[in-house]
């Protein structure tokens, strides 16, 4: 188990935080500037004791050249995968003065086309040869990249779950899951497919939206109708969409 400082907790809680609102890493002054440290060595030692945990890397040939190991920290329960977006995850990869990410270390998963968090709607099937777009995450954050795949969100039946029209879904691939997962599942008959929470009732299966709204009402067909095309690991929200 990961074991830290006071001072290296506050150190790492900062540099999550300035990630996330700044897209780009904090410089050694605004650490020690936050964490109340007026010496640069003192928090470069801290900074070298977080790189032994495994849970930075330092770029010392680059300006600002502090990145995460997301990965690492999802791992120990001090980040939810769920909520890295596209521009926190690729804060694994080394960055120049000017926020511009060096090529390293990125994984492309494909966007296989539209889901419905709503009423289903009828998809149009693509596969990974012929994908709409790719999207770039950190490289083995979420698994295997050959084992992930990408929709894009229509509707709000999931917005308690944090799942808002325009985001993206990332899917690890697999024919079956656990109750209360959210998943991909495409309805046999009705030749449609929705993102809903699973949830098996005897010979049936419950199809969950998270949204208090009457109007997104569960969706309940016999469990042969059903088929699991991929549970949710992720999910990308846009600042543009």
């Amino acid at each position: 188990m990961t074991t830290l400082s006071a001072r290296q907790k506050n150190i790492l809680e900062f540099i999550i935080t300035f990630f996330r609102e700044n897209k780009y890493p904090p410089t050694i002054r605004e650490i020690g500037e936050k964490v109340g440290i007026s010496s640069t060595s003192v928090v470069n030692y801290n900074l070298a004791k977080l790189v032994e945990e495994n849970l930075l890397i330092r770029h010392k040939e680059v300006s600002r050249g502090i990145s995460l190991n997301w990965k690492r920290l999802v791992e120990i329960g001090l980040v939810d995968r769920m909520q890295i977006d596209p521009f926190t995850a690729s804060m694994t990869i080394p960055m120049s003065a000017n926020g511009r990410t060096r090529d390293l270390n990125r994984a492309k998963v494909p966007i296989l086309g539209k889901i419905a968090a709503g009423e289903p709607i009828q998809v149009e099937a693509r596969d990974a040869v012929n994908p709409e777009d790719w999207i770039e995450i950190a490289g083995g954050l979420l698994g295997s990249d050959d084992e992930l795949f990408a929709l894009r969100v229509r509707g709000n039946s999931m917005i308690d779950a944090s799942v808002l029209d325009g985001d993206i879904v990332i899917l690890h691939h697999q024919e079956t899951a656990n109750d209360g997962d959210m998943v991909a599942a495409w309805i046999e008959g009705d030749e449609e497919t929705t993102l809903k929470y699973l949830y098996r009732e005897g010979k049936n299966v419950r199809l969950q939206p998270a949204n208090p709204n009457p109007d997104y009402r569960p969706i309940i067909r016999p469990a042969n109708k059903v088929r699991i095309n991929g549970k949710v690991v992720s999910v990308i929200r846009l600042l543009n969409h």
